[in-house]
Parts: structure tokens; sequence; C-alpha cells
């Protein structure tokens, strides 16, 4: 019998190159990736795996177990979704998250609460990843569900063997001090009332970073920026002493202190939220319950 933790480990390595990156993906060490492989390659009775100078490759024999790995796995979590569902017991079983910061702060936290509450016996492991690696992670097996968004309007690609459900919209909204002429606004605030601001922004090449600058686009009077800051509470404390504005996104904003107020933007930058599954587990009664307690 195949050993199926082994498999998921030679697609890992076929997937990312080397020894250490796949440790890395699937939470072992290479030593241990390793012992997988040659305990496979024992089973199989052929080598699957040569070095390549820094990576490893796949032999001809590795590459045809892998190409027919997907299936496997699939089948194996089909049969053990079909055994769980129809246990006419409580959902129960481990369900691993793989989603990004402020999604972990702004909705799977909050979820919990519920999870716990209603189902005890499933438990929720959470591992922080951006988009593209948390598909990956599902698509591999070392997750079960993944809670992505897209970038700049591109929605993060998501294999044929996937599902993906719409869960959240995300807004920027412009955080500022009471003092502000601006703070009085009822109505959303509109990009040519920003002139003369003096902004905390988060760090270039970040998503709010690029939100930042398709907010100025095409403005002939670059920002003011005096702080890049990556962490949004001190954002907003930087905010509370009286200088400076921010643009945060709702998902990531923390308590709000004394001194500051959150007003809407016209056209505000938004994101788009998913979550992410793999078609063969969508009847596991685990997976079920949390994806309801998402929303």
């Amino acid at each position: 019998m195949i050993d199926v933790g082994a498999l998921k480990a030679l697609r890992a390595i076929a997937d990312l190159g080397t020894m250490a990156r796949a440790a890395a993906e699937l939470g072992f060490t290479p030593s241990a990736i390793s012992q997988q492989i040659k305990r496979l390659e024992a089973q199989v009775g052929v080598r699957l795996t040569a070095p390549a100078g820094r990576r490893v490759v796949l032999t001809p024999a590795g590459q045809a177990l892998v190409e027919y790995a997907p299936d496997v796995l699939n089948a194996l979590e089909r049969s053990l979704s079909a055994a769980r569902s129809v246990d006419a017991g409580a959902p129960r079983g481990v369900v691993r998250i793989a989603a990004f910061s402020t999604g972990v702060r702004g909705i799977i936290a909050p979820a919990l609460r519920g999870v716990h509450a209603k189902h005890p016996e499933v438990r929720v492991q959470v591992v922080e990843l951006d988009p593209e690696p948390a598909v990956y992670a599902v698509e591999s097996g070392s997750a079960d569900l993944a809670m992505v968004h897209d970038a700049d309007g591109v929605t993060v690609a998501v294999p044929d063997t996937l599902e993906r459900a719409h869960l959240h919209t995300d807004i920027g909204d412009l955080v500022l001090p009471e003092s502000h002429p601006l703070a009085t606004e009822t109505s959303p605030v509109g990009r040519d009332r920003l002139d003369g601001c003096r902004w905390v922004t988060s760090p270039a090449g970040t998503v709010c970073h690029r939100w930042f600058e398709r907010l100025f686009a095409g403005s002939e009077t670059a920002p003011d920026v005096v702080h890049s800051v990556d962490d949004f509470g001190t954002q907003m404390a930087l905010v509370a002493a009286g200088d400076v504005v921010a643009l945060i996104p709702r998902l990531a904003r923390p308590t709000v202190p004394d001194g500051v107020v959150v007003r809407e933007l016209q056209g505000a930058p938004r994101r788009e939220v998913h979550t992410v599954w793999r078609s063969s587990g969508q009847d596991d009664p685990a997976l079920r319950a949390v994806l309801a307690e998402l929303g």
C-alpha cells in the first residue's frame, strides 16, 4: 500500500523543486521528507527522484506517479467525506485554513466563536499565507480551505479541481483625527478634497500601498507621505497624534482610538475576498460547518 503522506511529499517536490521548500510547505523537516520519499521508493520498487544541482527532479517513474496523484488523493478524500457525511453525529475533525492576515483578523477570528459554540468537535487550524500559496496549499492537500483576495482587480487563479465562492468585499476608508476639517463630513469624501493632507501609508509593494497609489492615480499633485508603517494599529496611533490621515481597509481596521474618526471615500479602493476548497472534500461536514460560519 502506498503511503499517502509520502505521495503528497513527492508531489510537493515536483511542484517546488527542492526538499527544503517541500518540507516548509508541508510542515516537516527536510530529513523527514527525505525519509518519506525513500519509504515510497521502497513501496514502489523504483527510484522516484534524482539530484540536479541544488534542486531535486523526478525520474520518469516519479513523474508518472505524480501524474496520477491528484486522482488518488481526491478519491481518498471523497471516500472520507462520504463516510463522514452519512454519520448521524455532529461534525468533527480538523479543518486547516490558509488565509491572508487581515482576513484572519476580520473574518476568521470572529467566525471561530460560532464554530466553537456550535461544533465543539471541530478543530480549526489557521496558517497565514498570501493568496497564491494559499491556493496551492489547498490544491496540494496541506490545507482544507483557503481565504484569498484579488490583487489590483486581478482574481487569483484557481484550478478546476477546486471550488471558489465569493465571501466578502473589503473597502478602504479614510481615517483621520477628529480635529481635521474633513472629520465632520457626512457624505463620502471625494479625492479632490484630499489635497493638502499629510499621510501615513503602508510600505511600497503592499496591497494597501497599491490602493493608496490608485487613489491618487492621475492627480497632478503628489500626496504628502510623512510616515511609512506596515502595522495598522501604529498607523492609528500616528493619526491620533493629530497631524496625518490614513487609508485603512475595513478588514484590517483595529479598534478606533479616542480622537480618531473614520469616513467613507468616493470611489474607495476595494478587493473581493473568496473561499477556496477542494471539490473532492466539499461534502465533509466539518468543512461545511466552517464555511457556514464564515458566511
